[in-house]
This record gives C-alpha cells, sequence and structure tokens, in this order.
C-alpha cells in the first residue's frame, strides 16, 4: 500500500476524490434543506 503513494498522481487522485465527497455532502444537505423547507422565493408569474 504504501509503494502506491509514492507517485504524485496518487496523491492528486486522492485530493480529486475528497474534493467530490465534500461537494457531494454539501449538495445534499442543500438539496435536503430545500426539500425540508420548500423554496423561500414566491413563484413568479408573468
Amino acid at each position: 500500500m504504501a509503494a502506491l503513494l509514492q507517485g504524485e498522481g496518487a496523491w492528486i487522485a486522492l485530493g480529486v476524490s475528497a474534493l467530490f465527497i465534500v461537494v457531494g455532502l454539501v449538495m445534499h444537505r442543500i438539496f435536503i434543506n430545500i426539500l425540508k423547507n420548500g423554496s423561500q422565493e414566491s413563484p413568479k408569474h408573468d
């Protein structure tokens, strides 16, 4: 396992993967809040 983490590409891949996980969790929380509370803006009809 240690041999896999020697290359620079492995650390970049781990960083990108961690970033996607964090962004996914944040988006999940935002969507859940929107679904629970509904949209705060009133619908605008032209």
